[in-house]
C-alpha cells in the first residue's frame, strides 16, 4: 500500500504540472513565438518598418503641399486638405514631421504633421520651392506678398 499511495501523489503532480504548463502556453504573448531571438531593438525595428508609410512623395522645405487630413466627426470620417508652405522637417524614420504655414484670415497658422501617421490621408506636392534655408522661420515675421517662395523648376 504504501508504494500504491507514493506513486498517487507523483500522478497527480504531474498531472497538474502539464495542466499548469497548458495554461502558460495558451497566456503566452503570440509576438513571442513569432520573433524568435530578437533582441529588444530588433523587434521594435521590426515593427516600425511594418508602419512606415511606402507611396510618400519627396518632401522639401520651401515646398507648397497639399496634406489630406482624416477628420472624425461622430461615426462619420471626412478627408480636409490643408494647404501651406513647408517650413521645417524634423527626425526621420518612422517619426518624420513636417511643419505646414499657412494664412488664414490673415492669420498665420502653423502646424506640424507626422508624415508616416494613420490621420495623414495623403501628401501632394503642389510645386516646388526654391529656399537657401533648412528652416524658414523667417516668414513668421513677413507679411502678404512678402511670403512668397520662388518657385523651382528643376526638381
Amino acid at each position: 500500500m504504501e508504494q500504491t499511495s507514493s506513486q498517487a501523489p507523483e500522478q497527480d503532480s504531474s498531472a497538474a504540472d502539464q495542466a499548469t504548463t497548458a495554461v502558460a502556453e495558451k497566456n503566452a504573448p503570440t509576438t513571442r513565438a513569432t520573433a524568435g531571438k530578437l533582441s529588444a531593438r530588433q523587434l521594435i525595428e521590426a515593427f516600425e518598418a511594418e508602419q512606415l508609410k511606402s507611396e510618400l512623395p519627396e518632401i522639401y522645405v520651401g515646398d507648397t503641399v497639399r496634406v489630406g487630413v482624416r477628420i472624425s466627426e461622430g461615426n462619420k470620417e471626412r478627408i480636409q486638405p490643408y494647404e501651406g508652405v513647408v517650413i521645417a522637417k524634423r527626425h526621420g524614420g518612422l517619426n518624420e514631421t513636417i511643419t505646414v504655414r499657412r494664412i488664414f484670415q490673415g492669420v498665420g497658422v502653423e502646424r506640424v504633421f507626422m508624415l508616416h501617421s494613420p490621420q495623414v490621408a495623403s501628401i501632394k506636392v503642389e510645386r516646388r520651392g526654391k529656399v537657401r534655408r533648412a528652416k524658414l522661420f523667417y516668414l513668421r515675421d513677413r507679411v502678404g506678398k512678402a511670403t512668397r517662395v520662388k518657385q523651382r523648376f528643376d526638381r
